[in-house]
């Protein structure tokens, strides 16, 4: 039992490197341009908690990830009227630059293997990704 978790173990993690990897083109870390992505395709305001909790990362976690974002012109705040610790996060024209141009090249692994793997077998293998990630974040909760 121990080799074929080791196995499965190694293949996980060699398929977290190679998808890791293809990303290192990018001006921003991996985990900021997620942030970016996450919040283009919100309709509304989104505001760091929104951002921590739909990545299951701790807050402070998050609000380095915004202030360097920040720093980078990427995104921008703006401070609640009502709140004055409170704020949402909006794209800047640098940001929303940034995800048009480069979410091909964030998405590129995803793109091959449905290319690859077929729609069928991509979609299987999503839907097992997105299995694994409920049981594993039921065991945490």
């Amino acid at each position: 039992m121990y080799e074929r978790l080791s196995d499965s173990a190694d293949t996980i993690g060699l398929f977290c490197r190679l998808h890791m990897n293809a990303k290192k083109n990018l001006p921003v870390r991996s985990s900021e341009m997620g942030v970016l992505i996450y919040t283009d395709k919100q309709e509304g305001p989104v505001t760091p908690l929104m951002v921590s909790s739909f990545f299951k990362v701790s807050k402070p976690t998050i609000t380095a990830l915004i202030n360097s974002l920040v720093q980078q012109d990427y995104l921008s705040k703006t401070m609640s009227t009502t709140d004055g610790r409170s704020y949402t996060l909006s794209l800047t024209s640098k940001g929303s630059e940034l995800v048009r141009t480069t979410a091909s090249v964030f998405f590129g692994n995803l793109e091959t293997l449905e290319e690859q793997m077929g729609t069928v077998e991509f979609q299987t293998f999503i839907s097992l990704m997105k299995q694994a990630n409920e049981i594993l974040l039921k065991e945490e909760g």
